[in-house]
């Protein structure tokens, strides 16, 4: 019997490749956070994801209907991916008070300018002047404060928050935080201290 176009025997083709829309939505998503790492926020266009990840403008367009859906699109992508983290972290922590904080505390420091963090730095960034970006910040950090409100809702634990805040910002910007690890254990131990 001959095989019709709708066998999957046949050598992958442009024409008779096997669809596979999960990976092409990765590889869009990847694509599109490598180019804002390596080049800025301004080269993630439609053509330019759509030539690095080898598919059509309309392929591309399929899956996210603009620019801005895809770059909307990355950084739920990188939330999902920190909340992943965290929520690791705090399952490991044997105590309950103040675990949100030092999960993010911890996801802070560990953040490599050259990997994880890299995307993240190109993408706070954008979203300073980016008003759905921010929009998409806000949501995540007030949908995550009011989950732990029971365990991290003290005045003393938001300040530490603020303060990796501020170690994350110096990173992103290239400031040398001197004394890092004194810093990082001196935040770590007061998630532990007695509140007020």
């Amino acid at each position: 019997m001959e095989p019709t176009s709708r066998d999957t025997d046949y050598p992958e083709t442009g024409y008779r490749r096997k669809k596979q829309p999960e990976l092409v939505h990765r590889a869009l998503l990847d694509h599109a956070a490598r180019l804002a790492v390596e080049h800025g926020i301004a080269a993630v266009t439609v053509q330019a994801v759509a030539d690095a990840a080898g598919v059509t403008k309309g392929g591309l367009l399929h899956h996210f209907p603009s620019k801005q859906a895809l770059i909307d699109a990355v950084f739920a992508d990188l939330l999902d991916a920190l909340d992943r983290q965290l929520d690791t972290r705090i399952a490991a922590d044997p105590d309950p008070r103040g675990a949100f904080t030092r999960a993010y505390l911890d996801s802070v420091f560990d953040m490599e300018p050259e990997g994880n963090g890299a995307v993240w730095a190109a993408l706070a960034i954008s979203m300073l002047a980016d008003p759905p970006l921010r929009r998409l910040w806000s949501d995540w950090v007030k949908a995550r404060l009011e989950r732990h409100r029971a365990t991290d809702g003290t005045a003393a634990l938001a300040a530490v928050r603020f303060a990796a805040d501020g170690i994350w910002l110096a990173d992103l910007t290239g400031i040398a935080v001197e004394e890092r690890a004194a810093m990082r254990n001196f935040l770590l131990r007061q998630t532990r201290a007695e509140a007020p």
